[in-house]
């Protein structure tokens, strides 16, 4: 009756063991390491830099305890760690000094950090500690607005522009355009000129829905944003603008910054570690403009230490060369309305470029005139240019255009990426910001975790004195459920914030409600007088239609913070909602096997280690 199948067994020993290889490496600490990351746009920090870090240190016989690359949102880093501090000052300036050739203008941030102090072995299978949020390590948060309308505006004058070129082009009259919050109105005299209008934007510009109004003895032509391309300028904008704070924050060399979208049209910035709020400000908040120029078509580039020709600008182009450029731009980024990866007509990787009307006028009087030569593109900031790419002209082309000569589709698409993102596509405003400071932080994780160990064995007191040899299985069960649910936060990677562990000394009393009622139902059976094995099997049965009861219900109410929440009551949610999910798992399935495992060989069981059972008098 009370016996449970070897598979069940087997599941119960696995989930164990993977509980207990995810939940160690949260006991291994933090250990001195160095940050290598790119400090300049036009760098890329890949796979082959971390076999140069290896070099370098290899010779230098500095010997590492770990190296690690790692790659979020197209921006790499490479963290390795040594076994002391002194080590640790030692690599950083052997690779302060061999990475960067200039070191008033460094290509790479070399930056001191810590690390986990998990053994290879665990981090060959994934097993990595919880990340830390800001609340536990200390740090600044950012809490950004962006300018949707703005962003939206942006597209809209950008659109008029085009507009007006195309009209132009084709000799269609119109009395002026007016541009709305999100639409474009354009003006006419008569029909046919609004006819050949819609005729000529239906093709060109599709984001806009075209209809034609009479106005008088004139007409005019509205064009207004469908609601998906509305939808994807709003969507595109925040996702540059977290792009673009990526490549930003990547200089301050911070340890898991988290950087993502909250809602529509807000985006968190979290930089655990980072006390200096000014600094981190003027970061995320600077601008950078994007220029084009024609190269000097003799020597579009020369190598470091080479004399410039005379009245050429140069800027670094990579590592080791220069790009010469002429002073006179042929546009700027702000001319820029879209860079996408794509293919050209050989199926070669390429960078699809739009420009507004303005720039594409420009750059058709250029290319016309400087066929067969070279033009680059050059990216400011804090007042240094760094060369994205030099291409050569191959054709007379206007707005939309081409650059050829990527070598692969990964490059294609990183270029893309910093042509777009070079400048924010939206004005933010900060509408929050938070300093935490490092000794806070660590008191709250002391206290924190000091009141989930108080609650846990006052707990297990009560439970092992009221429910005897019962109540021990149930804080067996506890246990389990705590260690199950810190290996599942391990093994998702989230972020244990200070109401994360709220949710664990919540999910601790969710868990044991569930062997009480199981407790409970058992006395009550052994009250009706029942056999000792068969209150134990209705016991569980009949006590698990209850526990399912309400740990959905509370299951639906975390959905609900976690659909509507925002911040830290997600956090909270996510703790609470796994934390249901394994109480399920450790409060019955667990529970029941080790209550099998001690009852069910030994079938002549007189009298149940349960506690006082009070039976009623009989008449």
């Amino acid at each position: 009756m009370n016996r449970y199948p070897l598979w069940k067994y087997i599941v119960i020993v696995a989930a164990l063991l993977i509980g207990v290889l995810y939940s160690i490496p949260n006991f291994f600490g933090e250990a001195p390491a160095v940050q290598v990351s790119s400090a300049k746009p036009t760098i890329k920090v890949d796979l082959a830099t971390e076999s140069r870090v290896e070099n370098i240190l290899s010779n230098a016989s500095i010997n590492s305890t770990g190296i690690f690359f790692e790659n979020a949102n197209n921006v790499g880093s490479i963290k390795i760690r040594f076994a002391d501090t002194d080590t640790q000052l030692r690599a950083r300036d052997l690779l302060q000094q061999k990475l960067n050739n200039d070191q008033n203008d460094p290509s790479f941030t070399v930056a001191l950090n810590l690390l986990s102090n998990t053994p290879d072995w665990l981090n060959a299978i994934n097993a990595l500690p919880m990340p830390l949020g800001l609340d536990l390590r200390g740090g600044v948060y950012f809490l950004l607005q962006v300018d949707m309308k703005g962003a939206v505006q942006k597209k809209i004058t950008s659109l008029a522009g085009d507009i007006r070129g195309q009209l132009r082009d084709k000799n269609i009259r119109h009395q002026g355009i007016d541009r709305g919050p999100e639409s474009v109105t354009i003006n006419f005299s008569n029909r046919d000129d609004a006819d050949a209008a819609r005729s000529l934007l239906l093709s060109s510009e599709p984001e806009l829905d075209w209809q034609i109004k009479a106005v008088g003895g004139g007409a005019q032509l509205l064009g207004e944003f469908k609601p998906s391309a509305l939808k994807a300028v709003q969507d595109n904008a925040v996702k540059q603008n977290i792009i673009t704070l990526n490549k930003r924050v990547n200089e301050l060399a911070v340890k898991e910054p988290l950087i993502q979208q909250q809602g529509a049209e807000r985006i968190v910035v979290q930089l655990p570690g980072v006390q200096d709020t000014a600094r981190a400000k003027d970061i995320i908040g600077r601008t950078a403009t994007l220029e084009s120029r024609l190269a000097d078509p003799i020597t579009p580039s020369i190598s470091l230490g080479e004399a410039a020709p005379p009245g050429m600008d140069v800027f670094r182009f990579g590592e080791n060369r220069y790009g010469v450029f002429k002073k006179s731009v042929i546009f700027s980024g702000e001319s820029i309305t879209d860079a996408s990866a794509g293919f050209d007509q050989n199926q070669r990787p390429a960078v699809n470029i739009s420009l507004d009307a303005t720039g594409g006028r420009v750059m058709q009087e250029v290319t016309r005139e400087n066929i067969g030569k070279p033009m680059g593109m050059i990216l400011f900031e804090k007042g240094k240019g760094e060369v994205l790419t030099i291409a050569t002209i191959q054709g007379e082309f206007g707005s939309k255009f081409q650059i050829t000569g990527q070598p692969t589709t990964a490059s294609a698409n990183d270029l893309a990426l910093l042509l777009r993102a070079g400048s924010l596509a939206a004005p933010m405003e900060i509408i929050e910001e938070r300093t935490i400071g490092p000794s806070l932080g660590a008191e709250n994780i002391e206290k924190g975790f000091k009141s989930l160990l108080i609650g846990f064995t006052a707990i297990a007191i009560f439970m092992m004195a009221y429910y005897l040899l019962f109540g021990t299985f149930s804080v067996l069960a506890l246990g389990v459920n705590l260690l199950l649910l810190i290996s599942v936060l391990s093994m998702l990677q989230a972020t244990l914030t200070l109401p994360g562990i709220a949710a664990m000394a919540l999910a601790l009393g969710m868990a044991i409600d569930s062997n009480v009622l199981i407790n409970e139902r058992i006395r009550e059976e052994l009250r009706n007088g029942t056999a000792p094995q068969t209150a134990i099997a209705l016991g569980f049965d009949k006590a698990w239609a209850t526990i399912l009861d309400s740990n959905v219900t509370t299951l639906i109410a975390g959905l609900a913070l976690l659909a509507f929440g925002s911040g830290p009551i997600k956090g909270f949610a996510i703790v609470h909602c796994l934390g249901i999910l394994t109480s399920m798992f450790s409060a019955v399935f667990f529970s029941r096997g080790i209550v099998n495992l001690w009852y069910g060989r030994n079938k002549k069981v007189q009298k149940l280690a349960i506690g006082q059972v009070w039976r009623p008098k009989e008449k």
